[in-house]
């Protein structure tokens, strides 16, 4: 099963080497450059398909502004990811959808009757954002495991579980 991997804003900052975001992640499970590299290098291998939701893209863009330091080297770093990511030439993408398909007024009224609840829990309205990408890709893709690539436990926890895996006898023919 081919994986689309949901990039996170914690593992983005790390990956650019934001100040003060150099690593993520728990004690037990921290995440710094080296890892997060490694990991992109063994997904890529594997083909799967990273995905930048519009949330990551603002969000790194804001902790990059605010950095101490080197905000125009990163920022010119980040640049050149997003045309990278325009041009086809590393295995991202942006969020692509029709926005009505998943930003309509049914869809923002049920972010607005759920964030509070998620809000109370400290995960936050981009994070809210990131989650409900990853729900759409699981919902509208049989054929992919859905991960959000995060050092936040707690938007982790709301990553879409694995599909079962069907048997063969029991598959529709097409």
């Amino acid at each position: 099963m081919r994986k689309v991997l949901i990039i996170d804003t914690s593992i983005l900052c790390v990956y650019l080497g934001v100040p003060g975001k150099e690593t993520c992640g728990s004690d037990k499970d921290k995440w710094d450059k080296k890892r997060v590299e490694a990991r992109f290098q063994v997904e890529e291998k594997q083909g799967a398909k990273f995905i930048l939701p519009i949330a990551t893209i603002i969000e790194t863009g804001n902790h990059i502004a605010q950095a101490n330091s080197k905000r125009y080297e990163i920022a010119q770093a980040f640049g050149n990811i997003l045309v990278k990511v325009a041009d086809g030439v590393i295995p991202w993408g942006v969020f692509e959808t029709q926005v009505g398909e998943l930003w309509n007024s049914e869809q923002l009224k049920q972010l607005a009757t759920e964030w509070p609840t998620l809000a109370s829990r400290k995960i936050s309205i981009g994070d809210a954002t990131i989650k409900t990408v990853a729900e759409y890709y699981a919902k509208t893709s049989s054929t992919f495991q859905v991960e959000i690539f995060t050092g936040d436990g707690g938007l982790k926890a709301y990553e879409p579980a694995i599909p079962a895996p069907t048997r063969r006898s029991t598959r529709k023919k097409a």
